[in-house]
């Protein structure tokens, strides 16, 4: 075959190449990760002893996260909130989706409850602008079962001094209807 051929066909096959092995290597910040699934996963014989063993809850690209939402509420004021407690691997943690249509600027404190009496709270400053925002307690160790935990992010004017706007929980029953 023609030398300069050839050296064609290998930059074509570096063109196609290069992007699918970047999209398979995953976003920047995903470090020990795998695209492999947990059922291919094994620790092996000369693994360093410190080494986390494979989790039982990878799907495809990394450690999948539980999700225990409550409904999405609206205050009538122009508060929207949805409040989750998630669960990664051994971690646990609180987070709260809002938006902020009041146009003032709100405090927002966000509780985690845990088994035990455990509670984390987390102050977060809500913008004025109309734009989606999240608030996050720290992630701690599980304690117990993920079910045992619970989250409230409660939303007021005037740095927490004003009245209460809306009280968003992960654990609020879904309406029935008859």
């Amino acid at each position: 075959m023609n030398p300069r051929l050839l050296a064609l066909v290998g930059v074509a096959v570096c063109a196609v190449a290069l992007p699918l092995a970047v999209a398979s290597a995953g976003q920047v910040g995903e470090e020990g990760r795998t695209a492999a699934p947990a059922s291919s996963v094994r620790p092996s014989a000369s693994a360093d002893a410190k080494a986390p063993s494979p989790s039982p809850l990878r799907l495809g690209l990394g450690l999948a996260t539980a999700a225990r939402c409550g409904p999405e509420l609206t205050s009538p004021e122009g508060i929207e909130a949805q409040t989750c407690v998630l669960t990664q691997g051994e971690q646990t943690w609180a987070r709260t989706y809002y938006r902020n249509t009041t146009g003032e600027a709100l405090d927002s404190v966000l509780s985690v409850m845990g088994p035990g009496g455990r509670t984390v709270q987390m102050r977060c400053a809500v913008g004025a602008e109309d734009e989606p925002g999240t608030c996050e307690t720290p992630r701690e160790r599980t304690r117990g079962e993920p079910d045992g935990y619970t989250a409230v992010a409660e939303f007021a004017a005037g740095a927490g001094e004003g009245p209460l706007l809306l009280r968003s929980g992960s654990n609020s029953g879904a309406p029935t209807g008859s």
